[in-house]
């Protein structure tokens, strides 16, 4: 197989540390601190006059300024992430480069030698495959076989590369993501749902690739979601990477077992997610309530929302939050123990109400961070309104005693009203009177809180309005294993079927 056949690309979530570990690979995490500068600010070179650590690349290339302008997030740019390893990656290798391999100056030698153990370390911003396989590997595995060793100068016998042919190797071979946003939006599969033409659900944009991405790479955007009820349990969930971005007025539930979720810039909507295997990243939202298991979350730069979490490590609050309320885990599918388990999460250790907030310098004071823990008098139970087969019937793992205390008290103030109810004797003209206004304080109540339109839009689709007018490239297969339990009037829209 010819060299050019390789093609290597930065990886689709190379801005985020891992899974969090009692140790970390040195120069991984050296890498991981470098390329915070994707999205360093412009005001602060200004302010300082130089870039860390090198000023020698302080000009960006017209790629490189495109990204910026179209993109506020640029973890979420495929063609920064790209743009941004082109124009920094000498500086990049010199970083794994032993000290006895640079000048005084900390520039790499003519003869300068990486080794094949720096190169590994390479994997957190880099992997590629074979153009007639569909294996993804990370770089050092692809650069270590032919015909990659002799045009990248490998040595065997001092296990190294020289850094210039390495560099002129990966040059050639660097591409767009295949598997990242830009390649899902443009050749992924795009998914109908109910009542797509009506509204503002033209601007929608539904896509996945996970029929032809390899393990680890799958991934399902939603983009411009607006006043639909999303719903969805499907192995082409399992094991993706959800992007949920722009959303408003939305309820999602994604109740398969997934492997990380990113929910940016979204305004008033629910977020119900299956356990995510990796992180929850919640960026730019303002108003959003996410419900989830996952084994880290994160939150930056949002406003006035609420996460229900069930979590073994302390949730990140990272700069930028204000009125953030943190509540214990308060849902369940009848799937959702069995989906825990094959992502590896259980019940204990839960860490919800511990969070670590971070500053712009460091570790900030939690009594007086921009967080509140749930106050029991407002908790209540979640019910997830569809039916999937399955054999978990609670919210896995007990609830805070003080939570547990204050629904055993709203459940007895019920019971007490319905005995008061059966007292007074009513005859039955009487109630109906009494049931006709309390349902009509009932709608009221609904329409003041913003639950009507949730209740409205669970109404189901007729099977008629699922059909794909553009025929079978698009995937248009209703759900079979959840059903919508239908609640209210049919006055509102349908929910999605992704």
């Amino acid at each position: 197989m010819e060299a050019d056949s390789v093609m290597i690309w930065p990886r689709m979530e190379p801005f985020l540390l891992g899974v969090l570990q009692l140790s970390v690979d040195t120069l991984q995490f050296l890498l991981f601190l470098y390329i915070q500068q994707l999205n360093r600010m412009s005001l602060r070179t200004s302010l300082i006059g130089e870039e860390w650590p090198s000023h020698r690349t302080r000009s960006p290339s017209p790629s490189d300024r495109e990204a910026k302008t179209s993109s506020q997030n640029k973890n979420w740019d495929d063609q920064a992430h790209l743009s941004f390893v082109q124009s920094h990656l000498a500086e990049i290798l010199e970083l794994l480069a032993e000290p006895d391999q640079l000048s005084q100056s900390g520039q790499a030698l003519r003869d300068c030698q990486i080794s094949l153990e720096a190169v590994r370390s390479l994997g957190l911003l880099l992997e590629g495959s074979f153009s007639r396989s569909n294996a993804v590997q990370p770089v050092h595995r692809l650069l270590n076989k032919p015909p990659l060793q002799a045009k990248a100068g490998y040595c065997t016998l001092s296990r190294s590369f020289p850094l210039y042919k390495l560099l002129s190797c990966l040059q050639q071979i660097l591409i767009l993501n295949p598997f990242g946003i830009t390649a899902c939006l443009h050749s992924g599969k795009k998914l109908a749902w109910a009542q797509q033409v009506e509204g503002a659900m033209k601007r929608a944009k539904i896509a996945r690739n996970t029929h032809t991405a390899p393990p680890g790479s799958k991934m399902v955007l939603m983009s411009q979601v607006f006043r639909q009820t999303l719903a969805k349990t499907s192995e082409k969930l399992t094991g993706a990477n959800i992007k949920i971005h722009r959303c408003s007025e939305a309820f999602i539930y994604l109740l398969s077992p997934l492997r990380s979720v990113s929910v940016d810039k979204c305004r008033d909507s629910t977020v119900v997610l299956g356990p995510v295997e990796t992180s929850v990243h919640v960026h730019s939202c303002h108003n959003v309530r996410l419900v989830c298991v996952a084994g880290r979350i994160a939150v930056g730069a949002s406003s006035h929302c609420t996460v229900h979490a069930l979590t073994p490590t302390n949730p990140l609050l990272l700069p930028g939050n204000t009125d953030i309320t943190l509540g214990p885990f308060h849902t369940f599918y009848p799937s959702l123990e069995d989906h825990m388990a094959s992502v590896g999460l259980a019940v204990v250790p839960n860490a919800w109400d511990r969070p670590l907030v971070l500053g712009t310098e460091g570790l900030v004071n939690p009594e007086s961070a921009c967080y509140r823990l749930l106050p029991p008098a407002e908790f209540h139970t979640m019910a997830v309104p569809f039916k999937i087969e399955g054999d978990t019937c609670e919210v896995p793992g007990e609830l805070p005693p003080q939570y547990q205390a204050a629904l055993d008290e709203k459940h007895k103030r019920i019971q007490d009203w319905q005995k008061t109810v059966m007292e007074a004797r009513l005859n039955e003209e009487q109630k109906q009177q009494f049931q006709d206004l309390v349902e009509v304080k009932f709608h009221e109540w609904l329409l003041e809180t913003g639950h009507r339109q949730e209740l409205d839009s669970l109404i189901p689709p007729t099977v008629t309005s699922l059909k794909d007018p553009n025929g079978p490239a698009t995937d248009t297969h209703q759900v079979k294993d959840i059903k919508h339990i239908r609640i209210g009037r049919a006055v509102g829209q349908s929910p999605m079927a992704c």
